[in-house]
């Protein structure tokens, strides 16, 4: 028997597993770049030459008879590519890496800004059709409008750039946890349900550890929960609530962020980030609180069912009205 060290076979696999995997990518996108120029077409015949649905069905009958083993060329398929093209007038090759089935199911949102912010999830979290629907079923983009327009000053004047990363409300519904929970159980339950909590949280988040301790003179501090964020390239701090907000939160998380950026960030790094997570808050309490806020902080509630999507644009409804208030009462 041959003495050769067989991890030195692992190298190969990996080769073979590589290409194997570019060639399917590749694949995908010649699919998807076919269906667009497929739509531009028959954009372009509808226009010049009054092309119906009478003529696309023969096209697809067409296409049928003479390419039999072309699968997805139906007249309704024919007539997605045409609305592809024109939701698309130009196809990025950013979004040519997703898939015809994720295509398919953003074209159905109504907004474009809606539309490129789950692209670009999409693309950047490498999501699959399963965890896009979740995302869009819970309402991802509205939580994030939430959050970019009850934002801090801070958190606005911070390096990078930080719409759409962070959520006023984040959808907690993998738990097992009782209406009725403690604080030490939630961050049990948030750590048990990692992987779940880092793809409700978004893109960019890697966690560091939970109960992570701090020492300031003589005296140990600990944080709930700590993670980094990639792109906005800081340190995240999570601290969990299971009540109602109140402002002497802030005073805690506060601290512990200044301490973060005293003894634990690196020189490179941007000023950490506090998140304080809780059962519940007071959107006009939270502004008051913000405002007089010296670190970059977001105040977020917590559900553990999904939310309707007409209750959050409600939410939104109230904070714009609520914001109207205020600039009419300056304004007398």
């Amino acid at each position: 028997m041959s003495k050769v060290d067989k991890h030195q076979f692992k190298d190969v696999l990996k080769q073979i597993q590589v290409a194997r995997k570019n060639a399917i990518q590749s694949v995908n996108t010649t699919l998807i770049e076919l269906y667009w120029n497929i739509g531009d077409y028959i954009l372009k015949k509808i226009s010049t030459e009054q092309w119906g649905k009478g003529v696309v069905k023969e096209l697809a009958t067409f296409i049928a008879k003479k390419e039999p083993e072309a699968k997805g060329f139906s007249a309704r398929n024919l007539w997605r590519m045409k609305q592809f093209c024109e939701v698309y007038p130009i196809l990025s090759t950013v979004w040519s890496v997703l898939s015809w089935s994720h295509h398919r199911r953003i074209m159905t949102l109504k907004s474009e800004d809606e539309r490129e912010f789950y692209l670009k999830i999409c693309v950047q979290n490498k999501c699959s059709v399963r965890q896009l629907e979740r995302l869009i079923d819970t309402s991802t983009f509205e939580r994030a409008l939430l959050a970019d327009n009850k934002a801090s000053q801070l958190i606005k004047e911070l390096p990078e750039k930080t719409e759409g990363l962070f959520r006023d409300t984040y959808i907690l519904d993998f738990l097992d946890l009782p209406t009725a929970h403690q604080e030490k159980d939630l961050q049990k339950a948030l750590v048990l349900y990692l992987k779940d909590f880092i793809q409700e949280l978004g893109v960019g988040f890697s966690f560091v550890g939970q109960e992570y301790r701090l020492q300031v003179g003589t005296d140990d501090f600990y944080i709930d929960l700590l993670f980094f964020h990639r792109q906005l390239q800081c340190l995240v701090a999570f601290e969990l609530k299971t009540t109602k907000f109140k402002p002497a939160h802030l005073g805690q998380l506060e601290f512990y962020l200044e301490a973060l950026d005293r003894d634990i960030k690196l020189p490179h790094e941007n000023p950490s980030i506090g998140i304080l997570l809780c059962r519940e808050k007071n959107d006009e309490v939270v502004e008051y609180a913000l405002s007089r806020s010296m670190s970059p902080s977001v105040v977020a509630e917590y559900e553990t069912k999904i939310l309707s999507k007409e209750l959050l644009k409600q939410k939104l409804n109230d904070f714009y009205n609520l914001i109207e208030g205020k600039n009419s009462d300056a304004e007398e």
